[in-house]
């Protein structure tokens, strides 16, 4: 079912360890896996034809094919089938995945680095802390306009890897997320800290014990916590915040709502969707539609609610289609009915 809803007030707690990693892949015996599941239950899973763990992350090769993040295991949707493309690489706890430019595929792991598969070959690379990336864990990877991959506070130029910390004037050393804008600012969200901001065009090269900024509301308070950054097509950047949704148009920031915004997106029709809790607990799936988003009150459609578990990432495929992950899997809604893929079951 689908219903309307103005925007209503939450409570957004959703906790994680946060960390930030060139050797060919060794077969590892990682447990520090935090699935929650038995080891025999961890080789059922990975052994599945769909992913049936923990989807953190959901995104688009350039050849059109969905890629997976779950706990156990990176996959790849053709459009037909799944196929597990990390099955030799035994139990890191997946959270994100990204084809880049040069067509090299990243995977980043809770547990252990990052690794990448270089465009045209089928084995991984690994790196960890000890191989001078810097990197043990990292949540998210983010490619900017210059090429540079990022994982968390972890940059990698191509060459090399460094890692930055507040010894370089970073506000944290906890940084998860950032976001690189048109004007080039690069935003970064921090596990349970400050949301902060570098300008490049006044700063120069970032390091170096430059200056970031902590951005602040009207009522003097910085947004702490932050888990998802956007910038959409008009310039305003999104972002989810211990106190809900929030825009950005370069003066003002508004609070849209108090709904959870644990991912956010915008698609084709500039809808903004977002995955968060809301009312007692529960998490929901929810388009903002387009024409209502600066109304005081704007237009909420709840596409999916869920009492127990989380709904996470979200992905806006070629063909339209909506991707998100949850606790037990991968989900696929397509204008009309929710596809999940585990349980292959159609709910309208």
């Amino acid at each position: 079912m689908m219903k309307c809803i103005p925007g209503l007030l939450f409570i957004f707690i959703f906790c994680t360890s946060c960390g930030q990693n060139q050797t060919s892949v060794p077969k590892q015996n990682i447990r520090n896996h935090r699935t929650g599941l038995s080891e025999s239950q961890l080789k059922e899973a990975a052994g599945s034809k769909v992913p049936v763990s923990m989807v953190r992350n959901v995104r688009q090769a350039k050849n059109g094919d969905i890629l997976i993040a779950s706990y156990i295991g990176v996959y790849r949707y053709d459009g037909t089938s799944f196929t597990n493309i990390t099955s030799t690489i035994e139990w890191p706890t997946f959270w994100d995945v990204l084809e880049d430019r040069k067509g090299n595929l990243w995977l980043a792991s809770q547990d252990s680095g990052v690794y990448r598969m270089p465009a045209g070959q089928t084995g991984f690379k690994h790196f960890t802390a000890k191989d001078g990336s810097g990197i043990n864990s990292a949540l998210h990877i983010y490619e900017d306009r210059s090429g540079n991959i990022w994982f968390g506070s972890s940059r990698y130029d191509g060459k090399s890897f460094r890692s930055f910390t507040t010894k370089d004037g970073f506000p944290s050393n906890s940084i998860r997320l950032l976001l690189e804008d048109k004007t080039g600012k690069l935003w970064f969200g921090a596990q349970g800290e400050n949301m902060f901001v570098y300008d490049a065009r006044l700063n120069g090269e970032i390091g170096q014990g430059k200056t970031f900024t902590v951005l602040k509301n009207k009522e003097g308070k910085a947004f702490n916590n932050v888990w998802s950054i956007i910038e959409d097509r008009k310039g305003n950047i999104w972002f989810g915040d211990n106190n809900g949704l929030w825009r950005y148009d370069g003066r003002t920031f508004t609070n849209v709502s108090r709904r959870g915004a644990y991912a956010i997106i915008e698609d084709k029709k500039g809808n903004i969707w977002t995955t968060g809790i809301v009312n007692a607990g529960g998490w929901a799936l929810s388009r903002y539609d387009q024409k209502s988003l600066y109304d005081k009150n704007p237009t909420v459609t709840e596409i999916m609610s869920i009492k127990e578990g989380a709904l996470l990432r979200i992905l806006e495929a070629n063909d339209g289609s909506i991707w998100f992950g949850a606790m037990n899997g991968v989900y696929r809604y397509d204008g009309n009915t929710i596809t999940d893929f585990k349980s292959k079951e159609v709910q309208k």
